[in-house]
């Protein structure tokens, strides 16, 4: 049994611990445990955090205490959704470094000591280190080196020569004895690859010209590499004989394959960055190069490197462009390409597009339903705004002026009808609200989703102008009874009071108006709705894009961004289609006695401009700003908070381990020290994870 004081030394010593030489002495030792303790007492929500995960896990319990066995340890520690190929049965190779004592189980100490371990900022090569240390001196010599090494890499592993040149260079010789120290032990391993990748092809390479054979390549990647491929690529590793003639592999080739593998997070953020500054979504790879030296002090890849990466994207096929999610099964170790499902007989193919049209149709009715709901929160929160009495206000009318300015229109309405009386109209609102920005928000998306590049997710500006327009067009079948009912009752409560009049009902007004009548003015309705939809969803899918840069890096964008977002695009959209605002509200309201009347659009517009001039026809423009930006800022933000929930069509996104969230830090460092410890063999520590205390 190994003193906790010794272990606590080896596992805490400062990263400049002696590189030779037996352990450090107690004196020094004490200090660490002091430091290691003090530590946890500053940290108690870590503790606390740490302790829950223990009780949780822990189901052993001996003399009264409890502790964890290797599983219930893997389930302490391994992250919960690791975006690798490592599975978590593997992370049972650290409880050997976890299990202080060798017991075969870790008791609350020991998990503390580990847990307090991982956050050092050094702690995936701290790890690999108490690893190979076995006897806790440390120190590594020669022996536990090789013998660790090849108890975890099996028999059929590809031999690796011991006493080459290069083991030599890094364990030199003091005192007739080999020993590694801890910085060297971590450039011995960061190096250990290409070495490993070197000896292997030269075992391979029987007649010693210069080429292996596909198979031999596949095994190769397979036991350095296996766990960082995706099962795509893996199955199509032979095929990088199709680079250049002759049916073999190089080892310029191979060692071309090793650095694309070994810097794929940097060929990762190249790409993204890259087919986000495409205009089309797409690069090739003089697009991919360029980039590369672009965003680097030097060329990151050679050309070599790169025709290595599009044909693995490509298919094989790689003098092409390509969109971000062509280069998903090379980034991402769990990719599944969709072509890879087999495909049924003609009977459950043609049920699956049964399926798939009804689930279109329950997706499109969810949607409307979602347009709805939201379209209702954001009209309800903005509706005082909405008086439409100021674009009504003549500026020579018989009798007294109603309103001096908005203001004066706020105390008035206040004043005469109440609080209640900035809602009044609401009802007939709300119950044409849904259809309305239901017809809206679907439609938008509707043309979106087929004018979108299905691998980009780009559209070209054309298509968002006409999306936009479509969507307000499509809305003014609802749009246009609706107004003409809100803005009569609107403008009738101050009328009453002025006239001594009892003001009417909606269904008065229906019935008076007739079907005919309810669609008086749509003309100038569509002449607001289609601009208005038309900048306005452009310029909020924009703002969204290339001002907050969502989807970049997986970005989602937070509450405030959205809000900030649509409430912008609203601005321009809602004050630059004023005109024919005020005009459909001429054309909508009926003229009392002593107003001018009109005739039709043109009548409208010409007869404005010749009595009041140009600014009459941005009458109310302030306001409608006022009212549609907040408006549409809510709706979209409530409209994109529901479409989180069930039928929402995700586009197909390139997660890795580089965009998604990450996970506890701890648990991180303790997936990158394995993946250290894969680097060496991809099956290390299956053969040696059996029992319990030997491993």
């Amino acid at each position: 049994m190994i003193p906790l004081p010794r272990v606590f030394s080896t596992l805490h010593a400062d990263s400049n611990a002696p590189t030779a030489g037996g352990p450090v002495e107690s004196g020094a030792a004490a200090r660490v445990v002091q430091t290691v303790k003090s530590a946890v007492r500053t940290q108690e929500p870590e503790l606390k955090r740490w302790r829950r995960t223990f009780d949780t896990n822990a189901k052993i319990v001996q003399d009264g205490e409890r502790y964890l066995d290797r599983d219930q340890f893997v389930n302490a520690i391994a992250p919960s959704a690791d975006l690798t190929r490592i599975g978590r049965a593997q992370f049972a190779v650290l409880f050997k470094v976890a299990d202080i004592q060798k017991r075969g189980r870790v008791s609350w100490d020991d998990f503390t000591v580990f847990q307090t371990l991982l956050k050092r900022s050094d702690a995936d090569y701290y790890i690999a280190f108490q690893y190979f240390d076995t006897d806790g001196s440390g120190t590594i010599t020669f022996d536990e080196f090789k013998n660790t090494f090849i108890a975890n890499v099996g028999p059929d592993a590809i031999p690796f020569d011991f006493d080459c040149d290069w083991v030599k260079l890094y364990l030199g010789k003091k005192n007739g004895a080999h020993v590694l120290g801890y910085n060297e032990f971590t450039q011995l391993m960061k190096g250990l690859q290409g070495e490993r990748l070197r000896q292997a092809f030269k075992f391979l390479d029987d007649n010693q010209d210069g080429f292996i054979k596909p198979d031999q390549f596949k095994r190769i990647i397979l036991e350095i590499a296996g766990h960082k491929l995706s099962d795509a690529v893996i199955e199509r590793l032979p095929t990088l004989t199709a680079l250049t003639p002759g049916g073999r592999i190089s080892y310029s080739e191979v060692i071309a394959f090793h650095n694309v593998i070994r810097e794929m997070d940097m060929v990762e953020r190249v790409l993204r960055e890259a087919t986000a500054k495409s205009k089309d979504g797409r690069v090739d790879q003089t697009d991919f190069l360029n980039h590369a030296s672009s965003s680097s002090r030097y060329s990151l890849f050679t050309p070599m490197e790169a025709s290595i990466i599009f044909h693995f994207a490509g298919r094989g096929v790689s003098q092409q462009r390509l969109a971000l999610i062509d280069f998903a099964q090379l980034l991402d170790p769990r990719w599944r390409a969709p072509g890879d499902i087999e495909e049924g007989p003609v009977a459950a193919v043609a049920g699956t597009a049964v399926a798939s049209a009804l689930h279109n149709v329950a997706a499109s009715a969810y949607n409307f339903i979602q347009g709805g709901i939201a379209g209702a929160f954001g009209a309800t929160i903005v509706y005082p705004i909405d008086l439409g009495a100021m674009q009504n206000q003549r500026s020579s009318v018989v009798g007294q002026l109603l309103y001096q300015n908005s203001l004066d229109c706020v105390r008035k309405v206040f004043r005469n009808e109440g609080f209640l009386g900035f809602y009044r109209g609401l009802g007939p609102q709300l119950i044409g609200v849904a259809p309305e920005k239901a017809i809206k928000l679907t439609v938008n998306d509707l043309v979106r989703g087929r004018a979108m590049d299905p691998e980009t997710g780009r559209i070209t500006p054309m298509w968002e102008i006409i999306a936009g327009g479509t969507a307000g067009g499509c809305q003014v079948i609802f749009t246009n009874p609706l107004e003409i009912v809100k803005i009569r009752l609107q403008i009738q409560g101050e009328a009453a009071k002025v006239e001594g009049a009892m003001p009417k009902g909606a269904a008065h007004i229906v019935r008076q108006l007739g079907l005919v009548g309810l669609y008086r003015g749509a003309t100038a309705c569509l002449l607001r709705d289609i601009p208005f939809s038309a900048i306005y969803f452009p310029a909020y899918a924009h703002l969204k894009k290339d001002v907050f840069n969502e989807g970049y890096h997986g970005k989602r964008l937070s509450f405030l961004e959205t809000l900030t977002s649509a409430a912008i695009a609203g601005m321009p959209a809602a004050y630059l289609t004023t005109p024919a605002d005020v005009v459909k509200t001429r054309l909508q309201v009926e003229a009392r006695k002593g107003q001018t009347s009109y005739k039709g659009l043109v009548d409208a517009f010409s007869k404005i401009y010749r009595e009041e001039g140009f600014r009459a026809l941005f009458k109310g423009g302030p306001a409608r700003v006022l009212r549609s930006s907040p408006q549409f800022g809510f709706t979209l933000v409530a409209y994109e908070y529901l479409h989180k929930y069930p039928y929402k069509e995700q586009p197909r996104e390139v997660e890795t381990a580089l965009t998604s969230r990450p996970d506890d830090i701890a648990k991180t460092r303790a997936r990158n020290a394995l993946k250290i410890l894969l680097d060496v063999h991809g099956d290390f520590g299956r053969r040696s994870t059996g029992g319990s205390s030997s491993s």
